[in-house]
């Protein structure tokens, strides 16, 4: 019996060719959230009595009725196999025209942090996924300028070998962050320092933080997205964490005149219905125009003939 054809980036493209898709594999920050949105806890509360406000089938909820209203209207979605991913399948959440991504990482918490690191999850099996209807999986990797290397490497080269093995595509997404030590540091030194280190190491789709978190003049940023796009020798998206819901269509609109192909983003989506009272009729009205515009400007960005 010979293996099925491998899955490429087509399989998670609009036909314009460019990417609109969604994520909805965020974990504890998104208990944060909705913990948020459940108004101010009694005093002398703890930050986990906080987080234990909000259980785990509420995420669950949460994230199945994101993956419902919104993936008619994506190329891809990204989930996790911590809270929704085998819900999602057996429940038939996702349409049948968006690929799905299975995340393949397991964050750690520490710090104050949601994230303070994540690695690669084994137990999240690329064949299993593959028969679930995964045509791609996705690593977060935590960037510090003061850890090792060579960890970074090869957990990246390990998840590439893994989505290779069972014809899936490889999705990576480093994260700037603070050296543990502590003291000064440039967060947008380290996005172009990580597309350095990891953005050649074979992945098939590299995931970036927006340079400057978008907060910048129009040149400004088309030259910080242009000088990212350099170092990374894969197709590339941007995701919205750090940027303003109603400035990310600006900044995909100026990473995609700098050579971007689109975006993979969760928060610039569906962050405002976070909490509403009634959450079908939130994404309806509000998540899914968000979406529909942001894959539309896309389209237009990536056939936009270049000068």
């Amino acid at each position: 019996m010979t293996n099925p054809a491998p899955y490429d980036l087509t399989d998670l493209a609009r036909p314009s060719g460019g990417f609109a898709m969604l994520a909805v594999d965020q974990r504890e920050a998104l208990r944060l959230m909705l913990a948020g949105a459940a108004g101010p806890a009694p005093d002398g509360t703890t930050p986990d009595d906080v987080l234990r406000r909000v259980d785990d089938a509420t995420l669950t909820e949460f994230k199945l009725a994101a993956t419902r209203a919104l993936t008619p209207h994506a190329s891809g979605v990204l989930l996790d196999k911590q809270f929704v991913f085998d819900a999602a399948v057996d429940t038939g959440a996702v349409a049948p025209d968006c690929g799905l991504i299975a995340a393949a990482d397991r964050f750690v918490p520490g710090d104050g942090e949601a994230v303070t690191d994540s690695v690669l999850d084994e137990t999240v099996d690329p064949h299993t996924v593959r028969a679930q209807g995964a045509v791609a999986m996705k690593l977060l990797v935590v960037w510090r300028p003061d850890e090792d290397t060579r960890r970074r490497v090869a957990m990246v080269e390990r998840f590439v070998a893994r989505c290779r093995a069972a014809g899936l595509v490889s999705i990576i997404e480093p994260v700037s962050k603070a050296p543990r030590r502590g003291g000064d540091w440039d967060w947008n030194a380290g996005v172009h320092a990580a597309a350095d280190e990891l953005g050649g190491l074979g992945a098939d789709l590299y995931k970036s933080e927006v340079p400057l978190h978008g907060r910048a003049d129009t040149d400004v940023l088309h030259r910080e997205c242009t000088r990212l796009g350099a170092r990374i020798a894969s197709p590339w998206v941007v995701l919205s964490s750090g940027v303003d819901a109603d400035e990310f269509p600006r900044a995909v609109e100026i990473a995609c005149a700098a050579g971007a192909s689109g975006f993979l983003a969760g928060r610039a989506v569906w962050r405002t219905c976070v909490g509403a009272e009634n959450l079908a009729d939130a994404l309806e009205a509000d998540a899914v125009p968000r979406l529909r515009r942001l894959a539309e400007l896309v389209d237009r960005a990536v056939t936009a003939p270049t000068h």
